[in-house]
């Protein structure tokens, strides 16, 4: 998994712009992906920002084009500390925004392909 707003919104934070290299930048790796998840005004930024709702910060802009491709290739291009930000990210949403959940995956997986394809991972999290 790793993904779904992982990268879900994060790697929210944790992702960036790709390289046409093995891994996405880390310049963006020391992001304090939990002090995101507790500022409703910061998490709200960050959605705004991949809903197309409102402006992005550099980050969050680096993350919605990397987003995409992190779904679609299973984070393969992230550091650890990504996928470990992006897995943090999914847990908090799945379990305590379960509305930003649904409203990212309606956006960026309107097929339930990803929903699909990681289902077991999803389930996981769950409290």
């Amino acid at each position: 998994m790793k993904l779904i707003i992982a990268v879900a919104l994060l790697c929210m934070v944790a992702a960036s712009w790709g390289k046409p290299a093995s891994t996405y930048t880390d310049k963006w790796d020391n992001i304090n992906v939990d002090e995101i998840l507790e500022s409703q005004r910061l998490l709200k930024a960050y959605v705004d920002c991949l809903m197309d709702r409102g402006r992005c910060t550099p980050d969050g802009k680096a993350l919605k084009e990397t987003l995409p491709d992190a779904l679609e290739n299973e984070c393969s291009k992230c550091t650890e500390k990504q996928k470990s930000g992006s897995d943090k990210v999914i847990r908090h949403l799945v379990n305590k925004r379960p509305d930003l959940w649904k409203e990212l995956s309606t956006k960026y997986d309107p097929d339930n392909i990803y929903q699909d394809k990681y289902k077991t991972q999803i389930e996981s999290v769950k409290q």
